[in-house]
């Protein structure tokens, strides 16, 4: 997919050195295309990093794909430079008054709090109500899973006795849904989360659907509103990396971590991961495009509904 991004995001060169194809925005200008507008509410701590692994997803069809950059008004980003925020991202009032063919909405290390408790939880709660008039199709991932379907569905979230860390093997239960088209019965996911939602209570839940879960650890993919929101309890977006830097992390700080399951070779944490979500994740994000923005939003972006 030829990706219009915003001109300079570090992204750019790190997905180029990946050969995976972007065009900044004065070359994107110049073709007679209507690109599919995504905006992106990254929550995530290492902005930076969250913003490649989720465009070289989106990097993965054949269309255009406009890329705009949301934040939260007021909150401070400790782990991302200030020129980065202020260059490429925009308050939810500068953008409120546009309206998107996709939106996805990043997890968060807030799974310890209370929804209530978290200092832009109001702020949260009128993007996701924003989202449903201004959106076609919207993507939740992980944190911001669990928080969309409480606030839309009053699923609870609960706190887990030890983190859910590692990759971990799926399954289908709608083999039929678009979303899964390409997918092999058995597909990995890393998990990387301190909560989570439960069957029970989803099964409970007007309107929600579960498409997707693993016996070790438990619902992975639920659908609302026939594919206008897509919640994913999971990262398929992570980096090969990813987890491990976060074990490393968390062992130099001797905070209580267990060493991820099911992630290096062998088991043995001084050898390389084997990575076994690539595939996957590739397909989730091209079939969501696809199928559920694509083909189901209007020409005439003005005409979401």
């Amino acid at each position: 997919m030829p990706l219009n991004l915003p001109d300079r995001l570090p992204a750019i060169e790190a997905l180029k050195k990946e050969n995976i194809f972007v065009i900044e925005e004065k070359r994107a200008s110049s073709q007679d295309i209507r690109p599919l507008k995504i905006v992106i509410l990254n929550l995530m701590p290492l902005k930076i990093t969250t913003e490649t692994d989720l465009i070289r997803l989106l990097s993965n069809t054949p269309l255009q794909v406009e890329i705009e950059l949301m934040k939260i008004k007021g909150h401070v980003c400790k782990n991302t430079s200030e020129d980065h925020i202020q260059m490429f991202y925009k308050n939810f009032d500068e953008l409120e008054d546009n309206k998107y063919d996709g939106m996805i909405i990043t997890g968060a290390p807030l799974e310890h709090l209370e929804y209530s408790d978290v200092s832009y939880w109001n702020e949260i709660e009128k993007i996701l109500d924003w989202s449903r008039t201004h959106v076609t199709s919207t993507l939740y991932i992980c944190w911001a899973a669990q928080a969309g379907m409480f606030h839309f569905y009053d699923v609870p979230k609960y706190q887990l006795d030890e983190k859910m860390f590692g990759v971990f093997a799926h399954s289908l239960k709608d083999r039929k849904n678009p979303l899964f088209r390409g997918f092999d019965d058995e597909f990995f996911v890393p998990h990387s989360r301190h909560s989570e939602v439960r069957k029970e209570d989803i099964e409970k839940a007007q309107g929600l659907t579960i498409l997707s879960e693993s016996e070790d650890s438990g619902v992975y993919i639920v659908m609302g509103r026939n594919g206008r929101e897509i919640f994913v309890t999971g990262h398929s977006e992570y980096s090969p990396l990813t987890l491990d830097g976060e074990y490393k992390r968390d062992l130099a700080k001797n905070m209580p971590i267990k060493m991820p399951k099911n992630y290096y070779k062998d088991n043995d944490p001084d050898k390389d991961p084997v990575v076994r979500w690539r595939s996957h994740a590739n397909l989730l994000f091209s079939n969501w495009l696809n199928y559920f923005v694509y083909q189901e939003t209007p020409y005439d972006i003005r005409e979401i509904k």
